[in-house]
């Protein structure tokens, strides 16, 4: 490499010298050493070989003719380099997988171990204590040395993760003071009497004790009172007594073995699974009794609320008798009185409440064994600065709910709901009614729609054939009259020349009047925006083919008529109706050529400026694209697809609904843009959220 690396040196010293590049350049290209040249210099090195060139074009790489030799060798000898390091990888590789057993069972040793300082140096950062687990016979006493046995007795005991966060904040406080936190006194920074000078009491620690023989706890209490994290305080608590951790609590804790803690807390509703708030509730306490066993803790927030609580009372009541026949401890929070006399019957259920300060208006986030709370939610509203009369007129509602007057509510609730019953019996039946005459309409409008096509190609071809037949005949009855004039103008003298074409101009008026009748002929664009229909009246529709239809609705402000053809109800333009004159109904749908000055071009002006006519705007489901519900570039591809596939002359209506207006933007987008579109009427106030268009 050293012989290789001052030859190629020599060589690129000797390029830049002659200008062949701008510095000495050796590089390596393709695992083979080379020096750098520009293109006009290539020629320096005529034995090279080129192995690279630069971007630019410039610059060749190239392995002169003395180094080839030497750069295989190093090539062949890397080789065998690599070779030996695979030899001995592999060989290495070999004798550890021998000893695999003891590697791995050696590195289990050490994460045990590792995880043992880790829980050690978290129970020393938090000052926690150890727990210890009651047998099943709960045989333990009360830590304040009372004479019952609790299967459950926590003293002190804040949440884990609240705690965690509170000894965080206040190691950054006592770090300005370099004051060693780990080395502080529990009880001198966060004693419940006596709190530190700069450290509010957060969390606050409570007292969790269950007796034994207790299988259903029932909290009750105000709103914001600490119910949900008590008892999720609880269920931490038990998981990390089985993973071995110390609790942040005082003295030593005692509570049983669970095999599952099984939680219901927080709100479940999903748009996505279509789970309202109670069945998203429901749907998980049934997935937890499926799996809950009699060692299991079952932690269940706001029981059965969401839904009317009547309902909910005795469905949370069936589901706690359910769980103190099943499970080791159920803990459920609720605000139905009702729950709390279950006590009463049972001596497995307890009672617990959430204690409430009336003098301050505040949650003391104390929990009160086998007492029964208030949710106090008039008091509540009030200090969060409720209005006081809507506070004052709850405060006598609730004393006219008492119980003596439970029953006639109950009376009244009945007779109101039977009422509403019937009223929507009523309602649904006049529904079905409906919609039974629509799908009758429907499959009309369909039938007539499916062989509309081909009616209007045979009309307009019958129309085509007797205007080529009046037009045929009408220069057949002209060219009669010119020349029986040039042969009269031959014999006459210029005296008679005036009173022969006046006679001649005569004759070929009243040919053309014969056949350019006013009664025949299409209202002009005056008379059309002159005209208005009456109701009852009948008229010719254009876009139906000129046919006889029957108006059913006096005109509205949009210059819209609503007319009658045969069964079909159609809404047509003002400027599509024509009046039918007295004396010539008959010939009301014959359309024929202006011949005021020359037949022929009359009848090409007739044809240009005859508007094409897309058929009736019938909307069924065969010309409905709907696009609501659609993302913009799914309803442009798909409104693309539709218009492509319509057939020629046709109408398509596009429902793009309203909301927010981007799915409308993107079909006039589309509309406006697409080739076959001959042209679109936006939606009208006769039917929102369609766009109409025609298609050439």
């Amino acid at each position: 490499m050293e012989n290789l690396d001052r030859l190629l040196k020599g060589i690129s010293a000797r390029i830049f010298q002659a200008g062949g590049i701008d510095k000495p350049l050796v590089t390596k290209r393709r695992s083979r050493l080379c020096v750098g040249v520009r293109a006009s210099h290539r020629y320096l090195i005529p034995d090279g070989v080129v192995l690279n060139v630069s971007s630019s074009g410039v610059t060749y790489f190239m392995e002169p003719g003395e180094a080839v030799e030497l750069n295989n060798l190093e090539v062949m000898l890397s080789d065998s380099e690599k070779a030996e390091e695979i030899a001995i990888l592999s060989l290495l590789t070999s004798e550890i997988a021998e000893s695999a057993r003891d590697i791995k069972y050696m590195l289990d040793g050490i994460i045990e171990v590792d995880l043992s300082f880790a829980r050690a140096a978290y129970a020393y950062w938090m000052n926690g204590v150890r727990p210890i687990w009651t047998s099943e016979g709960c045989g333990g006493i009360s830590s304040s040395g009372g004479d019952y046995l609790l299967s459950i007795d926590i003293e002190g005991i804040r949440h884990p993760l609240l705690h965690g966060t509170s000894r965080k904040r206040l190691s950054n406080i006592l770090g300005s003071n370099s004051l060693n936190f780990m080395e502080m006194d529990e009880d001198s920074m966060l004693d419940t009497g006596k709190p530190s000078k700069n450290v509010s009491e957060f969390p606050v620690p409570i007292n969790i004790k269950v007796e034994c023989g207790t299988r259903v706890v029932v909290i009750s209490g105000p709103n914001t009172g600490g119910k949900t994290a008590s008892m999720k305080t609880l269920g931490v608590a038990s998981l990390m007594s089985k993973a071995g951790l110390y609790l942040p609590a005082k003295n030593t804790p005692k509570l049983p073995w669970f095999d599952f803690v099984l939680a219901d807390i927080g709100d479940h509703q999903s748009l996505e699974q279509n789970l309202s708030t109670f069945s998203g509730h429901i749907s998980r306490i049934c997935k937890i009794l499926e799996v809950a066993s009699n060692e299991s803790l079952v932690l269940v927030d706001e029981i059965c609320s969401g839904t009317d609580p009547s309902e909910g009372v005795a469905l949370s009541t069936s589901i706690l008798h359910y769980l103190r026949d099943h499970v080791n401890l159920a803990v459920v929070t609720t605000h139905y009185a009702d729950l709390s006399l279950l006590k009463d019957k049972d001596s497995r259920f307890e009672n617990a409440a959430m204690e409430f300060s009336l003098e301050t208006l505040q949650p003391t986030y104390q929990i009160l064994w086998g007492c029964t709370g208030d949710s106090n939610a008039l008091s509540i509203a009030k200090s969060f600065g409720f209005d006081s009369n809507i506070i004052e007129r709850a405060r006598k509602w609730v004393e006219k709910l008492v119980p003596e007057k439970q029953q006639e509510r109950s009376g009244m609730l009945y007779q109101s709901l039977l009422e509403e019953r019937n009223r929507l019996e009523a309602q649904a039946r006049k529904a079905a009614s409906l919609h039974t005459e629509i799908m009758e309409l429907y499959h009309e409008i369909q039938a007539e729609a499916e062989d509309l096509d081909g009616r209007v190609k045979a009309l307009m071809a019958k129309e085509t054939q007797l205007v080529q037949l009046e037009l045929k005949a009408a220069n057949s009855q002209i060219e009669t009259v010119v020349q029986n004039v040039e042969t009269q103008l031959r014999k006459a003298s210029p005296d008679q020349f005036n009173s022969l074409i006046k006679k001649s101009e005569s004759a070929i008026a009243s040919i053309v009047e014969a056949h350019c009748s006013s009664d025949s002929l299409p209202a002009s664009e005056t008379d059309t925006s002159s005209y208005t229909p009456q109701l009852g009246e009948q008229v010719l529709v254009k876009r139906l083919g000129n046919k006889l239809a029957t108006v059913v609705e006096a005109p509205r402000d949009d210059e819209t008529v609503l007319v009658q053809y045969g069964k079909i109800r159609v809404r047509m333009k003002k400027s599509d109706i024509r009046a039918i004159k007295s004396d010539k109904k008959s010939k009301a749908t014959i359309l024929v050529p202006s011949l005021k000055r020359q037949v022929k071009q009359s009848f090409s002006e007739l044809n240009k400026d005859e508007e094409v006519s897309h058929g009736p705007r019938v909307q069924t489901s065969k010309n409905t694209v709907d696009l609501r519900g659609m993302r913009v570039e799914e309803a442009a591809q798909h409104l693309n697809m539709a218009i492509s596939a319509r057939e020629p002359l046709s109408v398509i209506f596009v429902v793009h609904g309203m909301g927010t207006g981007a799915v409308k933007e993107g079909a006039l987008e589309v509309l406006g843009k697409h080739p076959r579109v001959a042209k679109y009427e936006p939606e009208s106030p006769m039917n929102f959220g369609c766009t109409v268009a025609y298609i050439k």
